[in-house]
This record gives structure tokens, sequence and C-alpha cells, in this order.
């Protein structure tokens, strides 16, 4: 199987020995070469990358990647075969998915995804109106009420929930991956031209990125998809206690 798992990456990092996994510099235009492949070449949106995150990584592959199976991870997160708990980094590293992992679930499955974050106390639409400008998630409603009325239910289903695939990690078929690109950049490029974020600070400027994690949701609504979902291990130790206060913050603000 001709696959490649995109790496997105910022900064020079540790990589995986797997010729399956392709480190990409996402945000690569005006920033100095990591000695990665950047996604400033042929048509591309890497100027964007402040705004739009990982997604760079994505269009350009989109655009300029030639291969069966594409999938998106990033520098500090990788779909793994078990949950990892505790900070033994090496066996974090031990877990991650090999090319024989990608090519025995893929002959299986159409799609693989992190497993879903539970917020328990609150639906995906009032998750994002609590962490984010609700405004956004409003236009966004409307604009696929206006271009794609036949995902307008599968939004309303999405939002309605506790659940929800994030981090824009995602393995499929090039052609099916193509389909969503194209989907998922006519609702985004549309919504850039109707929001105002230079008000914004650095955080929220990532709105279409935010975005486009409840956007893969809506997506595969529609599609019906045989989906499996794979844990995601985080080479960095993550910091629970403080990500849960800040959850409830902004939950009861």
């Amino acid at each position: 199987m001709d696959i490649k798992i995109l790496v997105a990456a910022h900064k020079k990092y540790w990589m995986p020995d797997d010729d399956i996994y392709l480190p990409i510099h996402v945000g690569r235009e005006g920033k100095e070469d990591l000695g990665y492949l950047g996604d400033n070449t042929g048509d591309n949106i890497s100027a964007k990358n402040a705004n739009y995150c990982e997604l760079t990584g994505l269009y350009w592959a989109w655009k300029n990647l030639d291969c069966d199976y594409i999938g998106l991870c990033h520098y500090r997160r990788y779909f793994a075969d078990k949950n990892i708990h505790g900070n033994d980094l090496e066996k974090k590293k031990a877990a991650i998915l090999k090319r024989q992992d990608y090519e025995k679930l893929l002959q299986e499955y159409d799609v693989i995804l992190p497993v879903k974050r539970n917020y328990y106390i609150e639906t995906v639409r009032s998750q994002y109106e609590h962490a984010h400008n609700k405004y956004d998630l409003d236009e966004t409603e409307k604009i696929i009420a206006e271009l794609y009325p036949e995902y307008s239910e599968a939004f309303t289903k999405v939002m309605g929930r506790t659940k929800l695939h994030i981090l824009n990690m995602l393995v499929m078929k090039k052609q099916l991956f193509d389909e969503y690109c194209r989907w998922l950049f006519s609702i985004l490029f549309e919504l850039e031209k109707r929001i105002d974020i230079s008000g914004y600070n650095q955080y929220e400027a990532r709105v279409f990125g935010f975005i486009s994690e409840r956007l893969l949701n809506v997506w595969l609504e529609k599609q019906q998809l045989k989906v499996k979902e794979m844990p995601v291990v985080f080479l960095e130790k993550q910091n629970w206690p403080k990500k849960i206060v800040e959850f409830l913050k902004r939950k009861f603000r």
C-alpha cells in the first residue's frame, strides 16, 4: 500500500523511524528551514498557518501529494496500538502505529480516527461557545445551510452530542480525502470572508483550525463510513488537572 502519514511540525523534533511517516513543516513560508518538507510549494496556503494550524499541511497534501492513502498526525501526537498512561517516553514511542498496523487496519476500515473526547457536561456546541467565539460557529452553520444544505441535519446532530473527534488526525483513501478537503476548504474560505479576526488574540486567531475539528465530525456523520477509533499517544507530559480547571472556568465563566 502506498500510504503517507503527514507529521505536522513547526519545530525540529523526534520523528518515528518508519518510511510511512512524512514530516512536514507547516507554516514554512517565511520561516527557517527545519530540514523537513515544507508546505509552501506548489498550490499552498502556508502563509495562513497562524489561522489554519495543521490545515496548511492538509491543504498542501490535497493539492500536491500523490498516494493511495493519506493521513495526518502531529509531531507530539500519534495514533497508537494502546493507551499509555504515565510519562514513559520510550513506551509511548513503542506504541506508535507502524506501517503493518496501518495496512491491516485500512484493509478493514474506511477511516482511522482518534477516540472521541467526551465533554460530559457540555454539548459540542456549548463547549465551543464557552471556549471560543460563538458567532464563528453560528456563521459556519449558515454557510453549510447555503452551500451544502444536505449536511445541515448532520451539523445539528453533531452539535447536540457530548463527544467529538478532535485534533484533525485522520487516515483514509486519498480519493476520499480529496472529497473531504474540497468540502472543508470551500466552507472555511467562505467563513474567512465573513468574520473579522483582527481583534483576536493569538490563540483565538486559530479559529479555522478549531472549526475544522467540528466540521470533520459533520462530514463523517453524513458519509456513514466504517470508522476505526484508535488511541493517541502524547509524547509530552499532559497537565490534566490544569486542563480540567481551564475547562470548568470556560464552562462557568
